[in-house]
């Protein structure tokens, strides 16, 4: 067994180690717990740890490949810990949705995402930090306080799955569980330095997502071919869900051993779709270079618009559903609730049966107006995964303090390249292939795909992935505290 456990692998890496005896599990769960214990308290990634009950799983599993015939024997991922963002339930955990109003009762059953992670193999390391309810792309919260980017801790790792980010960006997990309804995969993976994909509406289902036909869970991670592996994970026929497809018949890992087909046709958009938000110059560069490189590799740039409806529409059509979201929320005590989210509470109650059914039915229409326009224009698109870089803590609460959406709209410039795609529900990955020279700050590119293509997608990410490597990027952890004990975790 290795001495020394270098906790920036690659989950499939450190699952194939596993398999081969080169490491236990045990090994690896007290890596990763050693770590948290000492970067968290400055970062703020996990609200919830069982550090007992992750060196039991990690026991079992350590005998379980003691007792294998052979590596087949095992499941993908067994013996890797992975943390659950704290808007799904865990049996035997509570579940606080971010919120200071939530009970603390512990769920009585596990959601269907966190089964298909056991089944997987994975240990499951603890509960990673949310905005409350998931609504705003950042968690500085009375419930679980400030969850800090570890590339600069004044500074925020996006949200909602800020914890999900720092957790992997930081090293204190190898890939971690993250949801999106709005770009809370896409937004954290770009703050932080990751690789963040939302997939095709549908095509993985879990029983709590709050915002019902924008939102599905995925997975941050260091690499394509973790990502790609975890879909394989997650997307399968559940039987009980309303829409779920088949389970693919090609895995998404053996998609990466083929290219991409020649001469695709690569869209571009680069404007905010809302007006009133410039882009930075460092989010604009980053664009630059995937462009570059995709041309570079034989594909052709065409300047076909993306045919997106008037902002105000396409903001309308998404928050007919987001705002419900929220609203359905188990309390315990709902005077604790946040003042942006009890004024969004009001106003989702306030909303009728009629006017939600019409938002639905124009967010339905919008949605094909822009899915067929990119059918007949583009093979992939193009943007900028943020319009921003990473805002500084505390920066979203300007303006009125009577106001409470103001730091709600105050983030638009985070969302406003990624919610546009859980309207149409397509496939949207960000990918970290640039640093801004000033700051030191990633940045990421989003690409977007056809529906039910992240075959697609996936390849494209392994090319610039292949082009730009990022793998050895780690943030500067000075001063948070880095493992100091050698032996069980490399740093």
């Amino acid at each position: 067994m290795s001495s020394s456990i270098d906790p920036f692998t690659p989950a499939v890496e450190l699952a194939a180690a596993i398999r081969r005896k080169e490491v236990s599990p045990v090994e690896v769960a007290e890596c990763y717990l050693r770590r948290t214990d000492e970067l968290d308290p400055r970062l703020n990634a996990f609200c919830h740890r069982a550090d007992e009950e992750v060196r039991a799983a990690a026991s079992a599993a350590a005998d379980a490949v003691a007792r294998a015939g052979s590596a087949d024997d095992l499941p993908p991922f067994h013996g890797v810990p992975l943390p659950v963002k704290d808007l799904v339930e865990v049996a035997g955990w509570p579940t606080t949705y971010g919120s200071a109003g939530a009970g603390k009762e512990p769920a009585a059953e596990s959601d269907p995402v966190v089964r298909r992670f056991l089944d997987a193999g994975f240990v499951l390391l603890g509960k990673t930090t949310t905005s409350e309810f998931g609504t705003l792309p950042f968690t500085e919260s009375e419930a679980l306080g400030i969850t800090r980017n570890p590339w600069d801790p004044e500074r925020t790792p996006g949200g909602s799955s800020s914890g999900a980010g720092v957790a992997v960006a930081a090293g204190m997990a190898p890939l971690a569980h993250a949801e999106d309804g709005g770009g809370s995969i896409r937004v954290p993976a770009s703050c932080t330095g990751l690789v963040g994909l939302k997939p095709t509406r549908g095509l993985v289902t879990n029983g709590t997502v709050l915002v019902e036909g924008l939102g599905t869970s995925g997975a941050v991670t260091r690499s394509v071919a973790d990502t790609a592996a975890v879909l394989d994970v997650l997307a399968r026929h559940d039987p009980g869900a309303w829409w779920s497809p088949p389970t693919p018949r090609r895995s998404f890992a053996a998609a990466l051993e083929t290219d991409l087909p020649a001469g695709l046709r690569i869209g571009v958009l680069t404007d905010a779709p809302l007006d009133g938000i410039d882009v930075d110059p460092a989010c604009a560069a980053a664009v630059d270079t995937v462009l570059r490189t995709l041309e570079e590799a034989g594909h052709r740039i065409v300047d076909t618009p993306l045919p997106l409806p008037p902002a105000g529409e396409l903001v309308a059509a998404f928050i007919a559903i987001w705002n419900i979201g929220g609203a359905g929320v188990p309390l315990a005590d709902p005077d604790r609730v946040e003042p942006h989210n009890r004024a969004l509470r009001a106003a989702a109650r306030a909303i009728d049966s009629w006017a939600y059914a019409e938002g639905v039915r124009r967010t339905q229409h919008l949605s094909r107006r822009i899915v067929e326009g990119f059918l007949a224009g583009f093979d992939l698109l193009v943007t900028p995964t943020t319009a921003c870089l990473p805002p500084r803590i505390g920066s979203w609460w300007a303006g009125p303090q009577d106001d409470p959406l103001r730091a709600f709209r105050n983030s638009y410039p985070v969302g406003v390249f990624t919610s546009v795609f859980n309207v149409t529900g397509q496939p949207a990955i960000s990918v970290p292939v640039h640093h801004d020279d000033a700051t030191g700050l990633p940045v990421g590119v989003q690409l977007v795909a056809a529906p039910w293509r992240e075959d697609l997608l996936l390849r494209a990410a392994r090319l610039l992935e292949l082009a730009h490597p990022w793998a050895g990027r780690r943030p500067p952890l000075a001063g948070l505290n880095p493992p100091s004990t050698p032996g069980a975790c490399g740093d």
